[in-house]
């Protein structure tokens, strides 16, 4: 259960830290959640880069719906030489996914060593 709000919070924080700061405000999401929700480092890792996996995925998926691809096709080809749209997509989620993740594990890690 804890897994699952976290990954929510996490999203939910993501977002609204996304709509006016710079993107790396992931970074802040995943750490505040991972520092104030109990959970194994790993787990902590897991539910952040879960939500913020699915916020970016889906947030990258509706942008280029809504221009039919046009940009992540050129992107695509720019980068992988392929002009599949959602090699981007993916791309965009796991870069997301990865730095809100660390971040979560990393503050867990520093809560830790804290009550130590």
């Amino acid at each position: 259960m804890k897994f699952i709000v976290s990954a929510i919070i996490t999203a939910a924080l993501a977002f609204g830290l996304g709509l006016y700061f710079p993107w790396w405000t992931i970074v802040v999401a995943g750490m505040l959640t991972g520092f104030f929700i109990p959970q194994h480092w790993g787990l902590s890792f897991l539910s952040a880069f879960t939500g913020v996996f699915m916020l970016w995925g889906l947030m990258a998926l509706f942008i280029s719906v809504s221009n039919d691809h046009i940009l992540a096709k050129r992107i695509a080809m720019l980068v992988v030489k392929n002009s599949s749209p959602y090699f981007i997509i993916l791309v965009t989620a796991l870069i997301g996914g990865l730095t809100s993740g660390l971040s979560a594990s990393t503050a867990r890690s520093l809560l830790n060593l804290i009550k130590k």
